[in-house]
């Protein structure tokens, strides 16, 4: 896959852009954010799932360009942009091509910065404390986030704000192409 050269300020400045793509459907998103990533170095390759494996992605230096595998695993949309944002901190924080790998430490500041890049952690902040937590608040929030609100829902899910079996009908399946 040919990509222009490693450009992280590039990846940095769209970032607001790749956010947006969470409402949309993956036909529509994928040949766009594989588009705005080869422009910034970096190849996009989706990977099938391999059985017994947890893996979700892998971001990696190759040459001159750096190249993220999304594997197919789960179909939660939330997951999906979660992993993908997650495998992006790894690029924007520093962390491709350390002689010892990524450390744990690397892989929680790649969360965070995953979760707050996705979701403004201030205006969550805001949402989280408000209490309310019902599906028309959550719809309206993640208009305010232009996200797609199945992700607003799986991230409270994570942090105990609502059981995993409530607001699924929010949240959405993809079938990603391998």
């Amino acid at each position: 896959m040919q990509t222009e050269p490693i450009n992280i300020k590039g990846l940095v400045a769209a970032i607001p852009e790749l956010r947006k793509m969470t409402v949309k459907e993956p036909a529509e998103f994928c040949p766009k954010i594989k588009k705005i990533l080869e422009n910034c170095g970096i190849a996009l390759v989706f990977l099938p799932h391999m059985n017994g494996s947890f893996l979700q992605g892998a971001t990696f230096l190759d040459g001159n360009k750096i190249v993220v595998g999304l594997t197919a695993r789960g179909r939660d949309a939330d997951k999906f942009w979660f992993s993908f944002f997650h495998e992006l901190a790894h690029i924007v924080l520093g962390h491709i091509g350390k002689a010892d790998g990524t450390t744990d430490q690397d892989e929680k500041d790649a969360n965070t910065w995953s979760e707050n890049t996705v979701i403004d952690s201030t205006a969550f902040a805001t949402f989280a404390h408000g209490r309310d937590y019902s599906e028309r608040s959550v719809l309206a929030f993640a208009g305010e986030q232009e996200i797609a609100p199945g992700i607003i829902v799986g991230r409270m899910q994570r942090e105990g704000m609502v059981k995993y079996s409530e607001l699924n009908d929010l949240k959405v399946q993809y079938e990603i192409a391998v």
